[in-house]
């Protein structure tokens, strides 16, 4: 009985940790976001048609990457690592 409750503890505190590392993605996503996206996607990455910039709304770090590389209003993100494009994707994921 007390291995299946320390079991269960374990799991619990994986999990726990799990979330707040995704918290802390997502706060530094929104950060990174804020400097660097904004001004041309808006406050709400819903975009920006007089400046046809598309909504970036639940991009995935994927799609992010795929723009950098491809776009060249987007060069100056080259600069950009993995983990910070990571951490925009978490964030980008928030947005509703």
């Amino acid at each position: 009985m007390k291995k299946l409750i320390a079991g269960i503890a374990l799991v619990a505190v994986v999990c726990l940790a799990g979330s707040v590392s995704r918290a802390d993605d997502a706060a530094n996503g929104e950060k990174t976001f804020k400097a660097k996206c904004a001004g041309c996607h808006g406050p709400d990455a819903a975009g920006k048609s007089a400046l046809k910039s598309p909504a970036i709304k639940g991009k995935t770090a994927d799609d992010i990457k795929k723009v950098i590389s491809t776009s060249p209003k987007h060069a100056g993100l080259k600069s950009l690592t993995d983990d910070q494009v990571k951490e925009l994707a978490a964030y980008l994921a928030t947005l509703k």
